[in-house]
């Protein structure tokens, strides 16, 4: 027994949101080297240690913004996909909304207060 599926022409946009999140996820890492740069962590150590960095705590900030994401990427693919088969427009509409709060999160935990990453509205 055969299964097909037949893709519309706007899950397209499904596909292009998902290439966003990749981008933004790129982005998030960049700055994660930055940070291991500008507070001297170094790999393969995941986590700076506060008894042994006194910038420990920014950049694990930072690291744990983008560990965030990809924790939660495979979720929001899935997601995103199989809800995009059915209804593509609002699949990537909702898409959309959540790569921008998403780079607001990553933002303001990056500001090396955890409690920031909530306060999307405060940072525009």
């Amino acid at each position: 027994m055969a299964v097909s599926i037949e893709l519309t022409k706007e899950y397209g946009y499904v596909v292009l949101v998902l290439v966003a999140y990749v981008f933004l996820n790129l982005w998030m890492g960049f700055q994660v080297g930055k940070a291991r740069r500008k507070y001297k962590v170094f790999y393969p150590t995941m986590y700076a240690i506060e008894s042994e960095n006194k910038d420990a705590k920014l950049f694990n900030c930072v690291q744990r913004g983008h560990q965030n994401s990809l924790e939660w990427m495979p979720v929001f693919f899935v997601i995103l996909l199989l809800g995009g088969l059915q209804h593509p427009t609002i699949a990537a509409g909702l898409g959309g909304i959540y790569i921008v709060a998403r780079f607001f999160y990553f933002k303001g935990y990056a500001t090396g207060v955890p409690d920031n990453r909530l306060k999307i509205g405060e940072m525009l």
